[in-house]
């Protein structure tokens, strides 16, 4: 075999084999580009794999800009005086395929709201996946419900339908999937056992916009769906967030609930303010923003699929490194975030510090995403405070407490590796550079205990 033009499947499969030893001992490269793979690893003093620099995010288009200045000129600023919130929730219900959609100042308020159209308050109990954004956690336990998780699936890095059901209890009243780092959490599922027990769906889709299911949307397969437009987003306003859903009178509801309770649709004027309702409107200038960003959306995504799907076929067989795994019905996931899982078994024990940190040094920005954030005294304060003890009896906070144990989700905060969504906006030799770093630390693994 010739070395010199060693493909990385061939190295990996030479490797596996048992044959890599042989190949070390001749120092020569292991993928065939002799600069890049050969010597040090950077954070000992060697060359990178990647000087390069990566995309920025977000992305601002000058264009965009008269249609903003025209806004803030206008001093019409607030929906109720203007027509730009309006326009961008139509596009973004016809974009999703779903009949409505309601703006809100962020997607932690679009998760808030979903829950009081959908009557989830004080004293309920939610089944939620542990591995979120906190602000999943948050707005259950601000709204005095119990956020009951179910595991984990490693594999998936969603919640593990298998582990839903012996959750489930007398006060249950909801389940809140998230499809996290904006990947599909298995929807069939979990909509036959919300269907068996009479439960609602709110999915949060703070992190996937146009991330599909069997070819629809997610956020439209609930009875809601709840997104996010803060900076980091794929479809960013500084912060934002939406409420999409298919029931009009339960849109009306929302519409009118997050506009301070005046009517709209259905919810007729019975009085100054027929319901009790709230402030969480979204801005006109933060609408014309979106209106530009929209306008990539879909090019983006199918850039990041495209990549997303091309890196994962160059590390998959890299020993000790474990893509995602994406549900049969996936039609297509959007990466907010790309995963993978590190096992430290085949890089000679070292602990996954060393190894971000490498990847790191060899120009390919990492982290190690959630930690397991039920033990870290957040969840305790919560069921310690009034709210919580005047709402559940102590025998359930007690039973809760006990059933606090999540392997398959500690398994993953060890193992988890995140790669950010604003580097597969770029090329198939940008993804090499990640797969030819992470091969170059396994090449050098002796190096990082």
């Amino acid at each position: 075999m010739d070395t010199h033009r060693m493909s990385r499947r061939q190295f990996v499969g030479a490797a596996s084999a048992g044959t890599f030893a042989a190949v070390a001992s001749r120092t020569v490269p292991a993928f065939g580009n002799l600069g890049r793979n050969a010597g040090k690893l950077a954070m000992l003093g060697g060359q990178p794999v990647r000087a390069k620099p990566w995309p920025t995010w977000p992305v601002w288009d000058r264009s965009a800009e008269e249609s903003v200045l025209t806004i803030l000129r206008s001093g019409n600023w607030y929906r109720g005086q203007g027509k730009t919130v309006t326009q961008f929730e139509e596009a973004y219900a016809k974009l999703l395929g779903v009949k409505r959609c309601v703006c809100t100042f962020n997607g932690t308020n679009a998760l808030l709201t979903a829950m009081h159209a959908l009557d989830v308050g004080v004293g309920d109990e939610v089944i939620v996946s542990p591995y979120t954004f906190i602000a999943t956690y948050n707005v259950l336990l601000n709204s005095a419900v119990l956020p009951v998780f179910a595991d984990t699936d490693p594999e998936t890095f969603q919640i593990d339908p298998d582990t839903i059901e012996e959750r489930i209890t007398e006060r249950t009243r909801a389940i809140m999937p998230v499809h996290i780092l904006g990947i599909p959490a298995d929807m069939d599922r979990i909509m036959a056992i919300a269907r068996k027990h009479n439960l609602v769906v709110i999915e949060d889709a703070c992190q996937a916009w146009l991330a599909q299911w069997r070819g629809k949307c997610c956020g439209t397969i609930g009875d809601l769906g709840c997104f996010s437009f803060q900076n980091s987003k794929h479809l960013p306003c500084g912060e934002g967030g939406a409420v999409v859903g298919n029931d009009e009178e339960l849109m009306d509801r929302i519409h009118s609930f997050h506009n301070c309770g005046r009517p709209y649709g259905s919810v007729k004027r019975t009085s100054s303010y027929p319901i009790i309702g709230t402030n969480r409107r979204m801005t006109e200038y933060q609408a014309a923003i979106l209106l530009n960003q929209m306008q990539r959306l879909e090019s983006d995504t199918a850039r990041r699929w495209e990549n997303g799907q091309y890196l994962t076929s160059q590390i998959k067989d890299i020993p000790g490194i474990i893509p995602c795994k994406l549900y049969e019905g996936t039609t297509r996931a959007v990466f907010h975030l790309y995963p993978f899982r590190y096992k430290k078994e085949q890089f000679n024990n070292a602990p996954r510090d060393k190894f971000l940190r490498a990847l790191s040094a060899e120009g390919i920005p990492c982290s190690g995403g959630y930690g397991p954030q039920y033990s870290d005294g957040l969840i305790e304060d919560a069921l310690t405070s009034k709210n919580f003890t005047r709402s559940f009896p102590k025998t359930r906070l007690d039973q809760y407490r006990n059933e606090l144990n999540y392997p398959g989700n500690d398994q993953l905060c060890e193992e988890a590796v995140w790669i950010g969504q604003n580097m597969l906006l770029t090329g198939k030799q940008d993804m090499d550079d990640i797969a030819d770093a992470i091969a170059k630390i396994y090449e050098n693994r002796d190096k990082l205990a």
